[in-house]
């Protein structure tokens, strides 16, 4: 004969009222001695016990809470109302659509508990077949955050998708720089219209666009007081959150030369007559670059704008090219005329050369003579022998 469970040891009954099975099990007790008991329910005995497993086996691996039925979907959610909290708008923007558009769609319905590093990875190689791999770097990022929220609050026990490396996606959009005959043409195409001060100061300093759309009046000086001290704008800011350049070497003062500071000053009165057009519509910000009644300017605007100046330019496809690729461009230009990538460097505000040759390796003059030259010297070969 069986031994006769003893009280308390758990089981499995019909519950009339309910109209369900329910499985109990008991845990012991806990500090005040109350007896801990877990229960599940199903429409038969197999789903109440294996509901119950997995009651069972979130208690031993100490959550807090059961969340049987919590998603990939609740996970990534909950990061991204709670998780973003003091990001910057546009950071916000990019990852709810990545993780609207690749994430949610693909694991979304998994159970996050069940969510396996097999998972992830299948859904890495089917995303390489069609994006970048800076963007797979993005949404398994948008993925990885998600569960390891989700783990600080004992909805899972471990980040599978940390385990799992980002696989090779396809070529992006390859930057590109213009030469000097094409930097004329876009120059003289762009005259006339309300991007051509914002483009030559682009191009004839190198300034970043988020730099550019974020500078005031108030950081440009057009007349110079001395020769160490000639007309000249001081990039301190950027229109990232609070403000900041992108790296604290971002943040330095260019000499402008005379060709920006001729079309600055032309800027400066067109914006004059601009701002007694709006009258009360105008928004003072005190920028330099601005919207027709004051007002900022975002990527968007800035890049149809661009192409539509760039419209008329003799060999240039507008559709092609983008304002940032007006920075390359100041790269490529300096150093085709030999200056030393340390001063390109300094002047693009990066943090050092490494950063320059890496983003700028196909603007950067290719062949380096200097130690060919100094060889030939000193074996003193003679290429006809």
């Amino acid at each position: 004969m069986a031994k006769r469970r003893s009280r308390g040891d758990g089981g499995l009954h019909w519950d009339d009222k309910r109209e369900r099975w329910i499985a109990t099990a008991s845990l012991g007790f806990d500090p005040s001695g109350k007896r801990i008991v877990k229960r599940a329910s199903g429409r038969t005995k197999t789903e109440a016990k294996n509901k119950l497993k997995e009651v069972l086996r979130d208690y031993e691996d100490g959550l807090a809470v059961a969340p049987t039925d919590y998603t990939v979907k609740d996970a990534v959610k909950d990061w991204l109302a709670y998780g973003l909290a003091g990001r910057d708008p546009g950071t916000v923007e990019n990852c709810t659509t990545l993780s609207q558009k690749h994430v949610i769609p693909s694991l979304g319905a998994r159970k996050l508990r069940d969510l396996s590093a097999e998972d992830v990875d299948r859904w890495l190689a089917t995303k390489a077949r069609t994006l970048s791999t800076r963007t797979l770097q993005a949404v398994h990022s948008c993925l990885n955050r998600s569960v390891k929220r989700a783990m600080a609050r004992d909805k899972v026990k471990r980040n599978v998708v940390e385990l799992c490396s980002v696989p090779q996606g396809q070529p992006g959009r390859p930057s590109k720089a213009l030469t000097f005959a094409q930097a004329e043409a876009v120059l003289k195409a762009a005259e006339g219209t309300s991007m051509h001060a914002y483009i030559v100061v682009a191009l004839l300093t190198g300034a970043r666009t988020e730099e550019l759309r974020a500078c005031t009046w108030d950081h440009v000086f057009l007349k110079g007081r001395a020769e160490t001290d000639p007309p000249h704008i001081a990039v301190w800011r950027s229109v990232r959150r609070g403000g900041d350049t992108k790296t604290r070497k971002s943040r330095r003062t260019l000499a402008l030369p005379a060709r920006c500071v001729a079309v600055l000053w032309q800027h400066f009165e067109e914006q004059g007559w601009e701002r007694l057009a709006a009258g009360d519509k105008w928004e003072e910000q005190g920028l330099v670059f601005s919207s027709a009644v004051g007002g900022p300017l975002d990527a968007t605007n800035v890049r149809r704008a661009f192409r539509q100046a760039l419209k008329g330019a003799e060999g240039i496809d507008a559709d092609e090219w983008t304002p940032r690729e007006l920075r390359h461009s100041f790269v490529s230009l300096l150093s085709d005329s030999g200056v030393p990538l340390e001063e390109i460097s300094r002047l693009v505000g990066h943090s050092g050369t490494a950063v320059t040759e890496e983003v700028y390796r196909k603007q950067i003059r290719p062949v380096i003579q200097t130690g060919a030259i100094a060889m030939d010297g000193i074996f003193r070969t003679d290429p006809k022998r």
